[in-house]
């Protein structure tokens, strides 16, 4: 089991080194968004007690974090919406949000959560399970896990019923039920199996707006 993140992996390198992850590669609606993090090597106190992977930490405490963040940190942030999603694939329009998101910032290496390297514009190191091992990569996850989970709860207000201020869009029971129901929004990957099921043998109502 992974334990703390730290900054051994960014020690190990020269230069200026930005941690990168994504949020958003299983939902079967809304963006993929990516964020990549230079942060100082003092971190403030309550980064170095609470940063760990966005999914280890309560919402209430990455809200803090993130504003932490955005406060000490050099941070970019990138998206690939659900048209892209579609047309080139999730993985693919992964990499297109991490691109975006090393726009950002100015780095000479990028750590990246996973094991599929992104064609970026400076050398990469993939880190499985990276953003429970590196201090710069945790930041990235918490980074775009709130920026996601923000969107979503926006496109939840123009889409009521489908749950995406609780479940970000990922295939509940709740969200599946309101597919059925409501219909596709144009937030919906068509691309996605459960989607493109409904399209193609129940056709259901669309929702346009």
């Amino acid at each position: 089991m992974a334990g703390r993140p730290d900054f051994s992996f960014e020690k190990a390198l020269t230069g200026i080194v930005c941690g990168v992850d994504e949020v958003g590669r299983g939902p079967l609606a809304g963006p993929v968004v990516a964020s990549a993090v230079v942060l100082p090597r003092r971190l403030p106190k309550t980064l170095k007690d609470h940063l760990n992977d966005s999914k280890k930490v309560a919402a209430k405490r990455r809200e803090e974090l993130f504003g932490i963040i955005l406060d000490c940190a050099e941070v970019g942030i990138g998206r690939a919406d659900v048209a892209e999603i579609d047309s080139v694939n999730i993985l693919q329009a992964t990499f297109l949000a991490m691109s975006r998101a090393l726009d950002g910032v100015r780095a000479d290496h990028a750590l990246v959560d996973g094991n599929r390297p992104p064609p970026l514009s400076c050398p990469v190191t993939c880190i499985v399970e990276g953003d429970s091992k590196s201090f710069s990569i945790a930041a990235a996850s918490i980074v775009a896990k709130v920026t996601r989970d923000r969107e979503m709860e926006q496109l939840a207000l123009a889409h009521p019923g489908y749950g995406w201020e609780r479940n970000a869009g990922y295939g509940t029971a709740e969200h599946l039920a309101a597919l059925r129901s409501l219909g596709v929004t144009p937030h919906h990957r068509r691309s996605f199996a459960p989607v493109t099921k409904l399209l193609v043998e129940e056709r259901p109502p669309f929702v346009e707006t």
